[in-house]
């Protein structure tokens, strides 16, 4: 059986030496959801190892920290990073329409 500790060793090193994107080190912990959702986006753009679009690395980065956390993430952290989705997609042009 895999220990906890191995786990988030696997996490982290997945989010530090991930083929998707060069991040801006400790921008999951910004205040700003619009903070977040520039930075991914400027990493995903500049980028030359990402395999998928800009806006897909960005997207599955930021969705692989929300899952990461799980249970361990606050409310409050949770809906910062859930308004930087959107925030993302209005970045990228792909906001939903009703």
């Amino acid at each position: 059986m895999v220990s906890e500790k191995s786990r988030r060793k696997w996490s982290a090193n997945v989010t530090e030496t991930s083929d998707a994107l060069d991040l801006e080190e400790g921008i999951f912990k910004a205040r700003s959801a619009r903070r977040i959702a520039a930075s991914l986006k400027h990493s995903a753009e500049h980028s030359r190892r990402r395999k998928a679009g800009s806006f897909q690395s960005a997207m599955s980065m930021l969705n692989f920290y929300i899952n990461r956390t799980g249970k361990n993430l606050p409310a409050s952290r949770k809906k910062v990073l859930e308004t930087a989705k959107i925030e993302l997609r209005r970045l990228f042009g792909r906001t939903i329409t009703d």
